[in-house]
């Protein structure tokens, strides 16, 4: 597997959890303090597509790692509970490292 794939999936990891702080802080100034509904919207509309490209490079991951469903389905729901992606994030970061296999050319020693 190359590292890309990996790369691909960190990065839309974190940027889906912290998506989904700041969508739930404006969740709590829309409903808590009436204020920030269109930046509420505007918010829960890039998370949403975030979240769309999340799923999409997260699946690519899993089917060149070969997880289980269950661990696949798991690692997908990350990104919708608040701080969780972060976790798991890191804990996928761990596991697949060894599968990477650099593609750099071999030295020929002479």
């Amino acid at each position: 597997m190359k590292s890309s794939v990996l790369t691909r999936y960190r990065v839309m990891a974190y940027v889906t959890a912290v998506m989904l702080l700041v969508l739930c802080a404006c969740m709590v100034a829309k409903y808590g303090f009436k204020t920030g509904e269109d930046v509420t919207f505007m918010v829960s509309q890039a998370h949403g597509i975030l979240y769309i490209i999340y799923l999409v490079f997260a699946f690519d991951l899993g089917s060149k790692a070969r997880w289980s469903f269950g661990k696949l389905l798991w690692i997908l729901l990350s990104g919708t509970i608040p701080t969780a992606a972060f976790f798991v994030e890191r804990k996928v970061a761990r596991e697949v490292q060894p599968l990477i296999v650099d593609a750099a050319p071999a030295t020929a020693k002479a």
